[in-house]
This record gives structure tokens, sequence and C-alpha cells, in this order.
């Protein structure tokens, strides 16, 4: 499998991107300016947390919305996972998987005036390279042989070993994008900061007070189609109940993101009819992991008892007021490779749930609600962030479900570091999870699997095919034959679904509401990509 290198590489980049998708960054960093007036042509939203210090390869607080304003990849992420000619107009890959030659695009320039050239992608890589430390969690840096500038507009990468998620993981927002050579610090070494926001990207960030606002405006010589919008202004409002009065109150043209506003504020505005909002395709799957270490646990007709034994689709409609939809599958299939996946759609059956109850030897003694075998009840712990309102309400409405197939489940709210330890410390029975979305998976969601320490190899400890389950996913990255990849992530994925250790709970979707006189608004196809590629404010 995976070196110890790798695997504490994985860990801590596996970790890091829950917290940070979750909460959004940190607050950090200096700036000065003065609030830009308000603009006919400025659309203005609000975040939760300042915009970070604008370095792109960087992680928080640096925002992800921000540096893709900027900074842009040499692969976009496109609807169904298609991956597009960006930076660089097309790319040639050796038969052997381990050479990729791209063509980059000409008379790109940087918002300085400088071109963008094979020499400064080569910089970029080099100091992205030099902090591994950091950067290691992107499963193709870590593979990297050689980088070479071959003439002005090439730029050739060579790896140690094929590793085809190399073109996907490209189009991440961070930490492969790309600096012009005014933001570079003397010594090259962009961990400790960058000299200023120099990017190709259609924004130039104008106007920048820490922890109030920062102000974006278009860049006039951008290289693609040039912004409709003039600017687009980002206001620091880390209270929802605040955000929300704002937007009411006119003061904000646009609400977007998870988390931003609750379920209910979203409904009352949409029902509201004042106000224009939008629902995202999925972009993840909302799953319940269950820890097949645990004794209870270790029985494949538990572990799909407790499935048969919830109302999934109620549940769902009743806790997201039908925002989110029922997941059948572990992966959302708008996803790469993930359209065939072969596994049981389990429905709600109450009569099977204690059927497979019954067959597992888990009884219920006469005077008693609760199951037991060998004396010890049927008693299990559920595990939420305490402050996810989403996981608690669920957390309780499968307490009630589970009470009447006879299962004891004791919830536990803790947060949101609290409940990633404990789950790499494998001190869970039951657990609420999330994959990463676009451009991350499938391949980082197995990869995630694989890694020892992080929960889900543990989770599946049980499954009689666990070691052959590994070894498929370790030759998944490494196929060049399509056909032979498309197979292997629908063997992996069927078999972790089909024995009941991921449950796949609600496909979860960005939100929006906008005012009126806003326009044109689509979501990006990249969970972590700005929304702001043709908005518009009508006039």
């Amino acid at each position: 499998m995976f070196n110890l290198s790798c695997k504490r590489k994985w860990l801590l980049s596996a970790m890091f991107l829950i917290i940070s998708i979750t909460l959004f960054g940190c607050t950090n960093g200096s700036g000065n300016g003065s609030e830009t007036e308000d603009n006919k042509d400025m659309v203005t939203f609000a975040w939760p947390r300042d915009i970070g210090d604008m370095n792109p390869h960087a992680y928080n607080p640096s925002q992800l919305f921000a540096q893709s304003m900027v900074y842009e990849p040499l692969v976009s992420y496109g609807e169904n996972g298609e991956l597009k000619p960006h930076l660089a107009e097309s790319w040639d890959i050796s038969e052997d998987g381990k050479e990729y030659v791209f063509h980059l695009r000409e008379g790109v320039k940087f918002t300085d005036g400088t071109e963008f050239n094979a020499a400064v992608v080569k910089k970029n890589f080099d100091t992205i390279q030099d902090n591994m430390d950091l950067n290691g969690w992107l499963g193709f840096l870590s593979k990297i042989d050689q980088t070479e500038a071959v003439d002005t507009n090439t730029f050739k990468l060579t790896l140690t070993e094929p590793y085809y998620p190399t073109i996907q993981e490209l189009a991440v927002v961070r930490p492969v994008r790309f600096l012009g050579e005014a933001g570079f610090p003397k010594d090259g070494d962009t961990s400790k900061g960058v000299e200023k926001a120099v990017g190709t990207g259609p924004w130039i960030l104008d106007e920048h007070k820490t922890d109030e606002y920062a102000v974006f405006k278009r860049n006039e010589n951008y290289w693609g189609d040039v912004p409709n919008a003039e600017k687009i202004k980002v206001k620091v409002i880390p209270d929802a109940e605040t955000r929300l009065l704002a937007f009411e109150k006119g003061d904000l043209d646009l609400l977007y993101g998870e988390g931003i506003i609750s379920i209910d504020a979203f409904n009352q505005l949409k029902a509201s009819g004042s106000y224009e909002t939008s629902v995202s395709e999925p972009i993840a799957t909302r799953q319940l992991v269950m820890n097949t270490n645990k004794k209870q646990l270790s029985d494949e007709r538990v572990r799909q008892a407790l499935h048969y034994g919830f109302n999934k689709e109620a549940m769902v409609e009743g806790v997201t007021a039908g925002l989110e939809e029922k997941a059948d599958y572990i992966l959302p299939t708008n996803l790469p490779y993930t359209s065939a996946i072969d596994a049981t759609e389990i429905e709600y059956n109450v009569n099977k749930a204690e059927q497979l109850l019954d067959e597992a030897g888990w009884k219920i003694p006469k005077g008693e609600t609760v199951r037991q075998k060998d004396g010890k009840p049927l008693k299990i712990e559920l595990m939420y962030d305490s402050a996810e309102s989403v996981q608690k309400t669920m957390a309780e409405t499968l307490q009630s479900e589970w009470a009447q197939i006879g299962v004891q489940l004791d919830i536990v709210g803790v947060e949101l570091t609290t409940q990633v330890e404990r789950f790499k410390a494998n001190d869970f029975d039951l657990n609420f999870f999330s994959n990463y979305g676009a451009p991350y998976d499938p391949h980082t969601f197995v990869n995630i699997v694989a890694t020892e320490g992080f929960g889900f190899n543990e989770a599946i400890s049980a499954y009689p095919n666990k070691q052959e389950l590994l070894d498929k996913i370790t030759k998944v990255t490494q196929t060049t034959d399509e056909k032979e990849r498309q197979q292997l992530y629908t063997e992996i994925l069927g078999s972790l679904q089909e024995q009941g250790a991921i449950v796949p709970i609600s496909y979860i979707k960005k939100i929006a509401v906008y005012q009126n006189g806003i326009a044109d608004f689509t979501f990006p196809a990249n969970r972590d990509e700005h929304p702001f590629t043709g908005i518009r404010k009508e006039q």
C-alpha cells in the first residue's frame, strides 16, 4: 500500500480537508483600504471569514473561493467530471503514464503585465515541492521525479510511477495555481507569504481591510471571457443571523455556499417569492460510517439491519425540508467513475431489520425493550458534530427509529476537531462523514479508505475481502487503461457499500439566494471554485 510517510501525509491532508471545508478557514492577516462606495455594477455578498493572505500555495486562513478568483490552474474541472484546458491548451501523456507534456496557452499575462510561461510554471512547482510537509497530501506531488521548462510554452512533468488522477488533481484550487514572478518573496519560499497577489485570473484584489471587507475588480486584460460584473465585494459577517438580516435589508446581493444560511432561512426566503434561489447538483454524500472493529457491528447482518431500520427518505425530507435528497450510493453519481456503482438500494423495512437482528442472535428478552446477546445489550454510540444542526437532528431521528427495532443508540455531540481525532483514533462506533466532492473524488475517497489511522481502514476491518479491496485501490490509481479503471471503481465502491460499513444518507447540495437584480448565477462544477464567472447585475 502506501509507505509510512505517505500514510502520514494522507492522514494530515484528510483531517485538513474535513476541517477546512467545514470551517471555511480562520481569520488572520492584515490589510488596509477605505471601503469602496456602492457601485451599480458591483455584486456584494457575505462570507463568515476574512479572505486571508491570498497566497495560492497556502491553506487557512486563505479562502478557497478568493484564491480561485485570482489564481488559475493548468486544467479546469467541468460538469460531469470533464477535465478541460485552461492555462494549458492541451497535454500529452506517455503510454506508461509517467510523462505529462503541457502545451501552455500563448499570450496569457499576469495582472502586472508579465508573461505567463513555462519558466514561471516550473518556479511555482519548485516552491510547492520545497514544502511537501504542507502539500504532500495531493497525491501526484509526492510522485514527481522531475519538472522541466522545455521551451517558453512547453512544460514537462515526469512521475516516478503512473498515477492517473494527476490531471484531475491539477484542477484543485490549491496549491498548484500560479503566482507571477513579482509575487514571490526574495528567497522564493511562498510558505512564508507572498509579496502581492499577482495571478492570471479574471479578478484582481483591489481593496482589503482585514475582517471587514475585500473588493475584487475585474481583470480588463483577462485572456478569457472578461467578467460581466465590474466588481465583487466580500463583506465579512461571521454571524449567520446578521448575514440574513443584511440580505433582507438589501445590503447584500447574494448569499451563497455551504452553511452560510440555515435550511429554514433559505426555505423562508424562497417561499416569500421576493428573491431568486438556486440549488446545486449533489456535491457530496452525507454518510454514516460503522466501525466493524466493534463487536456488535462486526456482523454484516447487524449493519444491514440498521440500514433497513430507518426511513431514510422521510428523515432527509424532514430534516432538510427537501433541500437534500435521499442518497442511494456512497458517492454522488455525477462524479467520474461513479455512475456504474453496483450496490443494493436498501429501502426502509422494519420487518427485514428485525429478521436480520434475530438471525444475528440479538433477541429482545421478555419485559425488555433493548435486544441482548450473551447477556449484553445492543447498545451503540453515534458521534456527531455539535455545531452541525443537520447531524444533530439526524442523530436524534436515528435514535428514535432504532429504538423501535430494539437498538439503544446513545448520541454524543463533540466539536469538529474532536470528531476528527476520535475517527482517526478508531474511538467510535458510528460517525457522520461526507466525501470531499469535485475535483477530489473518487480517488481521494478510496485512498482515504486505504489509509491506516484515519477511520475508514479500521471501519472495514471485518470485511472478508478487505485486503483485496486495498489491493484494488492501489491498482486503480496506477492503471492507464480506462476500461480497467472503470471496472475497478465499480467493484471497489460497490463492495464498500454492499457490506454495510458505509451507509449513504443524503446528497449534500450548495444553495444560493439572490436579489431579483442578479442574473446569470451558476454553480461551479468544482466545489471550491468561485461562482462569479458569468454573474451580472441588471440595471
